[in-house]
């Protein structure tokens, strides 16, 4: 895939932007941080070395003309360096040159490290902060579109402490220290001649880069929308194999990158236009300053050693001003990209602990909601005022149809999001006022669907409690029922399992999931329909595994298949966010109501599944009516699920 280009657009993800003085006060605290002695010496240092460094490349013209001077015999009486003859003067000019050389490298050298902390600071600083946020922001975001703004970001910060402090602040020097050199030596027609030039220079360039600019922001918003889409569709690449559909998306892709040429030809042709305006201001200056130190050598006024330092001068400044277009739309494109990750560091976390919250002391695991109201949108509420008591050590099932709020009340419990009424307690503290690590901590989750990590199966499963060893991780796959598997692997435990696990099934993965819960080992478990990817023998088995873990703890299980919680101490049913029925199996059954209405349904479609294929007794010798059959003759043997 082409390599995309590191522009940033302020569209992306949605995430707001700090301001430019706002992103640079930001980045100073990394570079003059409290209480780090070292990073401010080295800070310090590496600016001494560059005010050096412009010293002596200032300085080194001087050698030049005296060489000159000496050999065209135009030395005058008492001239600087006189006493040096012309070699010497030569092999001062190489050595100054080097030695402007020598304090820029190790400028650079003493920096490297300041800058490489900052950028690990920020980096780690950025991604803590994305943990922070809630589940809200996450299953909103944009990942392809969120992962650029931080990459583009830290290179931001990486391109602005380098050129903000090592080109910009350098070259400005240079100039001022040029233009009084030619005041003093030559008369102030000459400065005011280079600093005209460098003005008309700056303000051209600046001009023409900021339109640059609006076009590259073209270019980029097409370079993140065919990012965007390529993101998309290698992550879908099995629903594009099912649809036989990677034309279209190749189509779909190549449709961004057209709109990403015609930009990126526009660019091309504007950086050509800049460079052509930039070489006729910089050769004019540079002849009208030549023209008039060739004049004042014809006059007697000036030596050819003069001529030839206002020449070296005038291609000394030349070639920074000459990146000068590309360093200004750099660091302003650096400000931007790093305005958008300050902007999303000022992102708040929806779900935080309060000030001075206390740890979760779990003496027995009884959870209560009561009267737990709950909306991801304000217009559309979820959970309307349910109470539901778990009392420490029993299993609670919930079932419901789709959209009645179970698995809402599993992320309430976990705090993915507060409730907006009501209160939902552990032990009669309010998960509100303890902090929610101590929370998660004393929580296993096995989702519906479990995502792995891009890694070893030993690795996922050992991440339910890494300090475990490898007999417990291996002891927890036994009870999920998937250490013989593992085994018959090639690499056993080591096998990697692929990007969100897409090398296993959807049984093992969940099994490695199941695995990764019971080696965590905690008091209170949620059971998110948790073996609904497996077969009826490997669930039968998994089922007892899961009950004999629960023995002791708190357990909510959300169910679909009816079966697998009818030995649970309650069962409630929820539907449209409140609770319509509660008791045991037996009890609920003999109500007649919602539950064993749902109860019968499952038995029915349990007992189709058993003959799928039989069909219907028909009277011998009636015939068939082919009125409803396809008219294309094709028919539809349709099997009960």
């Amino acid at each position: 895939m082409r390599r995309m280009t590191s522009t940033a657009t302020s569209a992306d993800a949605g995430t707001p932007a700090t301001s430019g003085w706002v992103t640079i006060r930001r980045v100073l605290p990394y570079l003059w941080p409290k209480g780090e002695t070292w990073v401010k010496q080295r800070v310090v240092l590496a600016l001494a070395m560059l005010v050096m460094a412009k010293i002596v490349s200032v300085t080194t013209p001087f050698f030049y003309k005296a060489a000159v001077d000496r050999l065209a015999g135009d030395a005058p009486s008492g001239a600087f360096l006189m006493g040096l003859t012309a070699v010497a003067l030569t092999l001062a000019y190489g050595l100054a040159r080097l030695g402007a050389v020598a304090f820029g490298e190790l400028r650079d050298a003493i920096f490297v490290k300041v800058g490489q902390r900052a950028l690990r600071k920020l980096a780690l600083e950025t991604f803590t902060h994305m943990h922070r946020l809630s589940l809200r922001y996450h299953i909103t975001r944009k990942t392809g579109g969120l992962s650029r703004i931080i990459e583009r970001g830290v290179k931001g910060v990486d391109f602005l402490l380098r050129f903000m402090l090592f080109s910009i602040g350098p070259l400005i020097l240079e100039l001022t220290m040029v233009s009084i050199i030619f005041a003093v030596m030559f008369g102030w027609q000459y400065m005011a001649v280079v600093v005209i030039t460098i003005a008309l220079y700056v303000a051209f360039t600046f001009k023409v880069t900021e339109w640059r600019v609006q076009i590259r922001r073209k270019m980029n918003d097409q370079d993140t929308d065919a990012n965007q889409k390529a993101i998309d569709s290698l992550l879908n690449f099995e629903t594009v194999r099912y649809f036989g559909a990677a034309n279209r998306e190749a189509a779909r892709y190549d449709r961004a990158m057209e709109g990403y040429e015609q930009a990126a030809v526009k660019t091309g042709q504007s950086l050509s236009f800049l460079n052509a305006g930039q070489a006729f201001l910089i050769t004019t200056g540079l002849v009208i300053v030549m023209v008039m130190a060739a004049q004042g050598v014809q006059a007697g006024q000036l030596t050819v050693g003069d001529f030839v330092m206002v020449n070296a001068y005038m291609i000394q400044i030349t070639m920074p001003l000459n990146f000068l277009g590309t360093v200004y739309r750099e660091i302003r494109q650096a400000l931007v990209d790093m305005g958008q990750m300050f902007g999303l560091l000022l992102q708040p976390a929806e779900i935080n602990d309060k000030p001075g919250a206390a740890k979760l002391a779990v003496t027995g695991g009884h959870v209560r909601f009561e009267d737990v109201r709950f909306a991801y949108d304000a217009e559309r509420p979820i959970l309307k005022g349910i109470t539901l008591d778990v009392p420490a050590g029993q299993t609670v099932a919930l079932v419901g149809p789709s959209g009645s709020g179970k698995s809402t009340v599993g992320r309430l419990l976990f705090r993915f999001y507060d409730v907006t009424g009501g209160a939902v307690t552990i032990d009669g503290q309010d998960i509100r006022d303890v902090t929610q690590d101590s929370l998660h901590a004393q929580i296993g989750v096995v989702p519906q669907d479990t995502v792995l990590f891009n890694d070893t199966i030993y690795y996922n499963i050992a991440y339910g409690r890494p300090e475990a060893s490898r007999a417990e991780v291996e002891g927890a796959a036994r009870a999920a029922k998937i250490h013989d598997f593992i085994q018959s692997l090639p690499d056993g435990y080591d096998t990697t399992v692929g990007e969100r696990g897409l090398k296993l099934s959807g049984g093992e993965k969940q099994r490695v999931g199941i695995a990764r819960t019971l080696l965590k080992n905690p008091p209170i478990l949620l059971l998110d329909e948790a073996t609904s990817a497996l077969d009826t023998q490997t669930e039968s088995d998994i089922q007892a595994s899961l009950r004999e873990m629960g023995q002791g703890r708190t357990v909510i299980t959300i169910a679909h298949r009816l079966s697998t919680i009818a030995d649970a101490d309650r069962i409630v049913v929820l539907e449209a966010g409140r609770v319509l029925e509660e008791g045991t199996h037996e009890a609920l059954l003999a109500q007649g109501g919602r539950y064993a209405a749902m109860w019968a349904r499952q038995a029915e479609a349990d007992a189709d599944e058993s003959h799928p294929y039989e069909p219907s007794p028909e009277p011998v010798g009636e015939s068939k009516d082919v009125s409803s059959l396809p008219k294309d003759g094709r028919f539809n043997w349709a099997v009960k699920v």
